[in-house]
């Protein structure tokens, strides 16, 4: 049991005067990534109000406010994995967790899909429920 906990514990590589090291640029990261989340976030407002202020149910509607939740919920638990369990030095396990995670996500579109294409349909799902 020490091995395993010593194994886990913070450790420096190098010494503690060594400069950390810079990661390359990429325009495909950073504040891309951070817009790209900001935005899926943003859309998830007036995807959750349209619905019911306009007082139609579109399928389209509908699909785009399920894929919305699908990706908004994929990006949410990958920063949390990513965050939680370094990669340097939990490398397998960091992996197992994203692929749980794509499997989950497939899991739950495919779910989903069926979920709008042979019943109700989300946003009717949560009206029925709501007047309940």
């Amino acid at each position: 049991m020490y091995d395993r906990a010593n194994k886990l514990a913070e450790v420096i590589d190098g010494t503690a005067n060594d400069p950390a090291p810079i990661p390359e640029p990429s325009p495909t990261h950073g504040s891309y990534h951070w817009v790209f989340e900001r935005t899926f976030s943003a859309a998830l407002i007036p995807l959750t109000i349209a619905p019911f202020a306009a007082g139609s149910l579109n399928p389209v509607t509908d699909a785009i406010f399920c894929a919305t939740i699908l990706i908004h919920s994929h990006i949410g638990f990958q920063s949390v994995i990513i965050d939680y369990i370094p990669n340097k030095r939990l490398p397998k396990t960091r992996k197992l967790f994203m692929w749980g995670l794509n499997a989950a996500t497939l899991v739950v579109a495919v779910g989903l899909y069926e979920f709008e294409t042979n019943d109700v349909g989300l946003t009717e799902a949560v009206r029925r429920i709501w007047k309940a």
